[in-house]
C-alpha cells in the first residue's frame, strides 16, 4: 500500500508546484497561470501552463499533466513512493515506513537487481583492465594518452577475449539466467546457452544522470565487428534518454553542454578540462535527447567531426535544437578531424580559443547551403538566395527573423532588400499552399469529430468552468448531477468535484492524486485545462455557461435514450432530466 492519504496531502499542500516546476522549467506569468517551454517534448513555444490556484499543470502541445507529484514522477522517471520521499524531502517531512504490495516489490527488486548486475560488471571489468589479461586493453588506453586518474574517473574497463567469463562471475553471485539476459550483458543460444555480449573489447560504462551504471558501451581490439557496440534497451537503460558523461557535464558549472560524436572525445575533452562535453550513444541524435539537455542549459555547441558524416551530423542536429528552443553554435575543428587529435596537437587553450569564436549555428548551415553552389553562375547564385530565404522562414518572430536576415546579407555579401523581397515571395507561397490544401487536409487526414467527442467536449467546459469559479456550482447543481457525465473517468473526477464544491475545499491536485495510473492524471489534468473563449462582458459570460450546462444535458439524455434494456429508474430520470431542459431553455441565465 501508498502512504496514508493525510500524508500524502501534506507533502502536496507544503511543495508549491509553481516553485518545484520553476527549478526544471522558466515559468512566466501569465494571467492566472505560469507559461513555459514543455519540458517532456520538444516544442519552441511555450505550450506548458502551471496553474497556481489549482495546483496543477498540462501541456497543451504534448497532453502531459498532472499535479506536482505526477511532474516529479514523469520528470525525473520516480516511482509515486520516490517522488513523493523526493518531495517529502524538500518539505522536511518525515514519512512513516512503507508497506510495498507483492507487485511493487517484486517491479522494485528487479529494477534494482538490474542496477546491481550493471555495477558488479563495471567492478568486474575495471579490475580486468588492470589484471595481466588487461594489458591489451591498457596498452590501447595508454596509446590514447589516458592518465590513471581519467581511467578511474571514467571507470574504465576491458572485456576478457573469453565468450562467457563475465557470465561466469556474475552467476557465482546468484544471478538467475533470466535476469542476466534481461541486463542486456549477455547473449542466449538455444544450442551454446550463455554467451557474454562484450568479449574482448575496451569499455565505457554508462551512467544516469545520478552517476549509476545503467548500461556499456565497447569498443573491440582487433578486428572484429562491429567497432563500437552498446548495451541494448533495457528497464533502467533508453538510448534516447540518456547521454554519455551528461551526469559530469551537467555538473561543469559552465553553463553550455558540448556534444561530441563518441565515448573517446568526451573523454579527452574532460582530461583537458572541458568538462561540459557530453556525447550520444550509438544513435543519432534525437529530439528526446534535446529536451533532455534542456533541463541542464540552453546554450549547445557542436564538436563532431570535421569530415563530410560529421557536417551532416552537425546540419541535422541544429535544426533539432532550434526546435527544441536551444541556442546552437559549431566549433571548428579544421585542420583536425576531432576533438581528440585537435586537443592532442594543438593543446587546451587553442581548443578554448574555437570555443570562444563558434560559428551560430543557422550562420553555418548557410554557409555550408553556399558551398555546394557556384556563385560565379547566375542561376545557381540564384537558387541559393533562394534556398537561403526559405531557411529564414524557420524564424516565427519578425524581430528574429530580421535579425538573421541582417546578419545573413552582411556575412555573405547578399543584397538586403533582394533578400527581404524572396523572404516575403516565399512566406507568401506557404500561406497560399496551406490555405489552398487545408481543406483536403481536413478531409483526408482529420477525424470527424462525433457525437460522444461533442458530449465529453462539454463535460470537460463545464468542469474547468467551475475550476476557474467555484462560485459556479451554485448556479449548476440545480441542473447538473454526477449522473449526467456519462464517461465513467469523467463522472468520477465530477462526483470528487461536487464533494469538494459542497464542502468548500475543492482540491484539484488532490482529485489528480486520487487516480493512481498516470495516464488517467494526464487525463484529470487536461479535464481541468480545457481551453474556454476569451469573454469581454458578463452577458456573453453567462450565455456561454447556460449553452455548455444545456450541452451536457442534452448529451446525457441523448446517452441515456440510446441505452438498451432501460429499468425504470433510467426512465424516471430521462423524464425528470427533460423536464429540467426545457425550464432551463426558456431562462435568460443560469
Amino acid at each position: 500500500m501508498y502512504y496514508p492519504d493525510e500524508i500524502i496531502d501534506e507533502v502536496r499542500s507544503r511543495n508549491d508546484i509553481v516553485d518545484i516546476i520553476s527549478g526544471y522549467v522558466q515559468l512566466k506569468k501569465r494571467g492566472n497561470n505560469y507559461v513555459g517551454l514543455c519540458p517532456f517534448h520538444n516544442e519552441k513555444t511555450g505550450s506548458f501552463s502551471v496553474n497556481q490556484n489549482g495546483q496543477f499543470y498540462h501541456c497543451f502541445g504534448c497532453g502531459k499533466g498532472g499535479n506536482v507529484i505526477t511532474f516529479v514522477r514523469e520528470y525525473e522517471n520516480y516511482s509515486f513512493v520516490e517522488a513523493v520521499k523526493f518531495l517529502a524531502d524538500k518539505a522536511g517531512i518525515k514519512l512513516p515506513e512503507v508497506e510495498y504490495s507483492e507487485e511493487m516489490k517484486q517491479k522494485a527488486s528487479r529494477k534494482q537487481q538490474l542496477m546491481e548486475i550493471n555495477k558488479e560488471a563495471a567492478k568486474y571489468f575495471y579490475y580486468q583492465l588492470r589484471s595481466n589479461p588487461g594489458k591489451l586493453g591498457l596498452d590501447y588506453f595508454r596509446k590514447r594518452e589516458l592518465d590513471d586518474e581519467t581511467m578511474k574517473n571514467f571507470g574504465l574497463g576491458y572485456s576478457l577475449q573469453y565468450t562467457d567469463d563475465l557470465y561466469k562471475y556474475l552467476r557465482s553471485k546468484d544471478y538467475s539466467d533470466k535476469i542476466l539476459i534481461d541486463s542486456g550483458l549477455f547473449n542466449f543460444n538455444e544450442r551454446y546457452g550463455m554467451s557474454d555480449r562484450f568479449i574482448n573489447r575496451v569499455m565505457f560504462p554508462i551512467t544516469d544522470i545520478n552517476h549509476k551504471v545503467i548500461a556499456f558501451g565497447g569498443r573491440v581490439l582487433g578486428a572484429g565487428e562491429p567497432k563500437y557496440l552498446n548495451s541494448p534497451e533495457t528497464d533502467i537503460f533508453s538510448k534516447s534518454n540518456n547521454l554519455y558523461a551528461l551526469d559530469k557535464a551537467r555538473m561543469s558549472r559552465k553553463d553550455q553542454i558540448i556534444l561530441c560524436e563518441g565515448y573517446m572525445d568526451v573523454i579527452a575533452m574532460h582530461k583537458a578540462g572541458f568538462t561540459q562535453a557530453a556525447a550520444s550513444l550509438g544513435t543519432a541524435f534525437t529530439s528526446g535527447h534535446a529536451v533532455l539537455i534542456r533541463r541542464y542549459t540552453k546554450n549547445v555547441l557542436l564538436a563532431y567531426d570535421s569530415d563530410g558524416a560529421g557536417v551532416k551530423a552537425a546540419l541535422r542536429n541544429i535544426g533539432i535544437l532550434r526546435e527544441a528552443g536551444l541556442g546552437c553554435k559549431v566549433i571548428n575543428l579544421e585542420p583536425y578531424k576531432d576533438p581528440d587529435e585537435f586537443i592532442k596537437n594543438l593543446g587546451a587553450e587553442e581548443f578554448q580559443k574555437r570555443i570562444d569564436e563558434a560559428e551560430n549555428g543557422f550562420m553555418f548551415e548557410v554557409r555550408k547551403a553556399k558551398e555546394q553552389y557556384n556563385l560565379q553562375d547566375p542561376d545557381e547564385l540564384t537558387r541559393y538566395h533562394n534556398e537561403v530565404a526559405k531557411k529564414l522562414l524557420v524564424f516565427s518572430e519578425d524581430m528574429e527573423r530580421d535579425n538573421y536576415l541582417d546578419a545573413v546579407c552582411r556575412t555573405f555579401s547578399i543584397p538586403k532588400d533582394s533578400m527581404k523581397k524572396l523572404v516575403y515571395k516565399h512566406s507568401q507561397n506557404i500561406v497560399t499552399t496551406d490555405a489552398a490544401s487545408s481543406p483536403v487536409v481536413l478531409r483526408s487526414g482529420t477525424k470527424k469529430m462525433t457525437a460522444e467527442d461533442g458530449i465529453k467536449k462539454s463535460q470537460r467546459l463545464l468542469l474547468t468552468y467551475l475550476i476557474e469559479d467555484n462560485s459556479l456550482y451554485n448556479k449548476v447543481k440545480e441542473y447538473i448531477s454526477v449522473d449526467d457525465f456519462v464517461d465513467e473517468l469523467y463522472k468520477k473526477v465530477a462526483g470528487l468535484m461536487f464533494q469538494g464544491l459542497e464542502n468548500n475545499n475543492l482540491n484539484p491536485a488532490a482529485i489528480i492524486d486520487s487516480f493512481e495510473d498516470v495516464e488517467e492524471q494526464r487525463c484529470v489534468a487536461e479535464i481541468f485545462n480545457t481551453k474556454l473563449e476569451a469573454i469581454e462582458t458578463e452577458e456573453e459570460s453567462e450565455k456561454a455557461l447556460k449553452d455548455v450546462v444545456i450541452a451536457v444535458k442534452s448529451g446525457s439524455i441523448a446517452y441515456y435514450t440510446g441505452a438498451p434494456n432501460k429499468d425504470i429508474t433510467i426512465v424516471n430520470q430521462l423524464l425528470k432530466s427533460k423536464k429540467e431542459l426545457e425550464i432551463l431553455k426558456t431562462k435568460a441565465k443560469l
